[in-house]
């Protein structure tokens, strides 16, 4: 198996047995990438330093203008995809597996935790996972200590307030926020401020 393969596997949505091939090419890229956000999170970095690292973490070009704060967290980093200008906080946790992927000019705030994984229901099983991609639009805010869970979408312009739990899309233009989260308000924009 490759990476390549890998991500084909995990992009599909199917269940991933336990100590299955694809299961042992995850623990793998598991321990690179632990090797991978040590080294970014234990000396200090340039801004370019950052990007290289992640590039490697990532297997992909570290977008134009987009930024992190370490200490960043990742058990895989290879599903993960990043647009341009994107601002990622310090603390953040990213269970990228199942699939990442955040738009242009978006804000994550510190302590942010996406997951892409969950864990079979049935007890006998428990061990297997099932990846759901999070999707997240451009120019969106999520807000400190957010905990995205699998399958989300969230849509372009939209904020998630700090400490939310979002288990369901949200939609583009939304102000969203609680445990779990629910609609607060919809924002007032160019294109419908009339």
């Amino acid at each position: 198996m490759n990476t390549k393969e890998f991500i084909k596997i995990m992009d599909s949505g199917a269940e991933v047995v336990a100590q299955s091939e694809v299961h042992l090419y995850m623990t793998y890229l598991s321990n690179e990438a632990m090797k991978i956000t040590s080294e970014l999170n234990n000396a200090y970095h340039t801004p370019e330093e950052i990007g290289n690292l992640i590039e490697k973490l990532t297997g992909k070009p570290f977008p134009d203008g987009t930024y992190m704060f370490p200490p960043f967290y990742t058990d895989c980093g290879k599903n993960l995809k990043l647009g341009k200008n994107v601002f990622i906080n310090a603390g953040c946790q990213f269970q990228d597996q199942g699939g990442i992927s955040i738009g242009d000019n978006t804000l994550v705030g510190p302590k942010t935790v996406i997951a892409t994984l969950n864990h079979h229901q049935n007890p006998e099983k428990r061990a297997n996972l099932i990846p759901k991609p999070v999707k997240i639009g451009s120019k969106v805010w999520i807000g400190a200590n957010v905990t995205i869970l699998p399958g989300v979408t969230i849509g372009n312009g939209a904020i998630v307030a700090a400490g939310a739990v979002v288990n369901k899309d949200v939609k583009a233009n939304t102000i969203v926020g609680g445990v779990p989260a629910k609609l607060i308000k919809h924002i007032e924009t160019e294109n419908n401020n009339g």
